[in-house]
C-alpha cells in the first residue's frame, strides 16, 4: 500500500507525512481577510486544502485543522470608515457570508477559526518576546518591527537572500525604521482609525501588524508545533517567512514540519484578486453553476498547479459531472461501502498519496463512467459514488443533479479542436499530466481521442 507523500515548501521535495503525534493531524491555512464577499480565488484556496482535510480523514487521522480569520486590518478600517459601519459589523456580515460560501462549495467546516481580535493579548507578549531577544524594537513613528538581519534563518521558505531582498521591489520604505528589510510588528494608533482598531500596550496604543497575527494564533490553537501550515502561494513571501522568523525567533526552535502552498488561480494569466480587478465571486458565480459544478471544477488541477478559470472549464466541469450522475442513474448504486482493494480504488489512493493529486484521482473515477455503463452493475457504481464521496462529489439523488444540467454533447466542434490543440502545446511542454487531464475531461464530455502514428488526432463523439 502506498503511504501519504507531501510537497515541503520549505525542503522543495516530498516527503513521506510523519506526523508529530501518531494518529492525529494538526494543520493551520491561512484563511480570508473579511471587508468584501468571496471570490473563486479564495474558493480554489479553499477548496485545496478541504481536499487535504478530507483526504487526512479518510486515510485514518484524527484532525484539528484551523484556519484563520483576520478581522482587523488597513483595508476592513478603510470600508468600515467607507459604509459608516462598525468594523466588528462588517466582519460579522461578510465572515457569514463566507460561511455559507464555502458551505454551498461543500467545504467540511474547520475544527477552530481563530479571529485575529480574539487573540490580541497573545500576540503582545510574542512581541515582548522577540523585544526581550534583541529581534524587535521600537521606531520613532511609534511602530514595533521586526530585524530581519537579526534572524539568521530568514529567507529559507522563499530561497531569497537579504541582498535579493534589499535590491527586492516589495520592500515597504519607511525612514524611521533601522533597516527598509524590516517589517511591522506593531502599528501605532492614527487619529482617523477608530477605537475598535486599536489597543493598549506598552508601546501605546495601537494594532497587530498581519504576519504577527498568525504567529500568535498558532501558537495558541495548535502549540508551540504542528504538522501542516497552508495558504496560497503568494503567501510564501513576505507572509510566511516573515511567520517563521517571528514563531522561530521567539520560541527558538522549528515549529512547522511541512509547509504547503496552493498554485493561483489565473485568469488571461494574471492572478484572480480585488487588486487586480479581475475577480468574480462565490454567489456571482453560483448563480449561473451548480455549486457541485463548481467544486468539481476546483479540483481538477492539482493544488500546487495555476487553475484557469473561464466558462469553456466550468462547463466542461458540468458535462463531466452530468455523465458521471447519468450513469448512476440508469445503474442505482449498490450501498455495499467502499473497497479499497478494488483495482479504481488502489489507484485513486495511490494517486491521493502523491501530494493529494485529487485531479488525477478523479480522473480513475471517470474512467469507471464506461465500465458502469458497460456492465450496468450496482457494485461498480456504488464503487465510483463511493470513491467521489471520498472528495465530496456525486453524492445527490442523480435526478435533481440532472434536472439542472445540459447534455453532455454540448461541446461544439471548435471547442474540442481548440483542446486538442491545447492537449498537443502540452505534450511538447513535457506537461503529460495536463495533457492527460485535457483527454479525461473531454472523454467525460462524450469525446473519444484517438492519437495516430503520424503524431495527428483524430476525435469522435461517443
Amino acid at each position: 500500500m502506498s503511504t501519504l507523500k507531501i510537497y515541503n515548501t520549505l525542503t522543495r521535495e516530498k516527503q513521506t507525512f510523519v506526523p508529530l503525534i501518531p494518529g492525529k493531524a494538526s494543520m493551520y491555512v491561512c484563511g480570508m481577510t473579511i471587508y468584501d464577499y468571496c471570490h473563486v480565488g479564495h474558493a480554489r484556496m479553499a477548496m485545496a486544502f478541504d481536499v487535504v482535510h478530507r483526504w487526512l480523514l479518510a486515510s485514518g487521522y484524527e484532525v484539528t485543522y484551523a484556519r484563520n480569520i483576520t478581522d482587523v486590518d488597513d483595508k476592513i478600517i478603510r470600508r468600515a470608515l467607507e459604509n459608516g459601519e462598525t468594523i466588528s459589523g462588517l466582519t460579522k456580515r461578510f465572515s457569514d457570508m463566507m460561511d455559507e460560501d464555502l458551505t454551498a462549495l461543500g467545504i467540511l467546516p474547520v475544527q477552530l477559526q481563530p479571529r485575529a481580535t480574539e487573540f490580541i493579548p497573545q500576540m503582545l507578549s510574542m512581541i515582548a518576546t522577540l523585544e526581550e531577544k534583541g529581534l524587535a524594537y521600537q521606531s520613532e513613528d511609534g511602530d514595533v518591527n521586526y530585524a530581519v538581519r537579526k534572524f539568521p534563518g530568514y529567507g529559507k521558505l522563499s530561497r531569497r537572500s537579504l541582498d535579493e531582498l534589499r535590491a527586492g521591489e516589495r520592500i515597504d520604505i519607511n525612514q524611521s525604521k533601522n533597516d527598509p528589510l524590516d517589517f511591522v510588528l506593531w502599528k501605532a494608533a492614527k487619529e482617523n482609525e477608530p477605537d475598535e482598531a486599536k489597543w493598549d500596550s506598552k508601546w501605546g496604543k495601537g494594532r497587530p501588524g498581519w504576519h504577527i497575527e498568525c504567529s500568535a494564533m498558532t501558537c495558541a490553537v495548535l502549540g508551540e508545533r504542528f504538522d501542516i501550515h497552508g495558504g496560497g502561494l503568494d503567501l510564501q513571501f513576505p507572509h510566511h517567512e516573515n511567520e517563521i522568523a517571528q514563531s522561530e525567533g521567539a520560541l527558538g526552535h522549528e515549529t512547522v514540519t511541512y509547509w504547503m502552498h496552493n498554485g493561483f488561480l489565473v485568469v488571461d494569466n494574471e492572478k484572480m484578486s480585488k487588486s487586480l480587478n479581475n475577480f468574480f465571486t462565490i454567489r456571482d458565480v453560483l448563480k449561473s453553476y451548480d455549486a457541485e459544478v463548481l467544486r468539481f471544477f476546483l479540483m481538477r488541477t492539482h493544488y500546487r498547479s495555476p487553475l484557469n478559470y473561464s466558462d469553456f472549464h466550468l462547463e466542461d466541469a458540468k458535462n463531466a459531472l452530468t455523465r458521471m450522475y447519468a450513469a448512476l442513474k440508469e445503474t442505482p448504486p449498490d450501498d455495499l461501502g467502499l473497497d479499497w482493494n478494488e483495482e479504481n480504488a488502489v489507484r485513486f489512493k495511490e494517486a491521493m498519496d502523491d501530494d493529494f493529486n485529487a485531479s488525477l484521482a478523479m480522473t480513475y473515477v471517470l474512467e469507471m463512467v464506461n465500465q458502469v455503463n458497460r456492465d450496468k452493475s450496482p457494485r461498480v457504481a456504488g464503487q465510483m459514488k463511493a470513491l467521489a464521496g471520498v472528495l465530496g462529489l456525486l453524492q445527490r439523488d442523480p435526478q435533481a443533479f440532472l434536472q439542472g444540467a445540459p447534455s453532455a454533447s454540448s461541446l461544439s466542434n471548435e471547442q474540442i479542436e481548440a483542446q486538442i490543440a491545447a492537449r498537443l502545446d502540452a505534450k511538447k511542454a513535457k506537461n503529460f499530466q495536463e495533457a492527460d487531464r485535457i483527454r479525461a475531461d473531454l472523454l467525460a464530455a462524450g469525446i473519444v481521442l484517438e492519437d495516430k502514428p503520424s503524431g495527428q488526432t483524430e476525435w469522435r463523439r461517443a
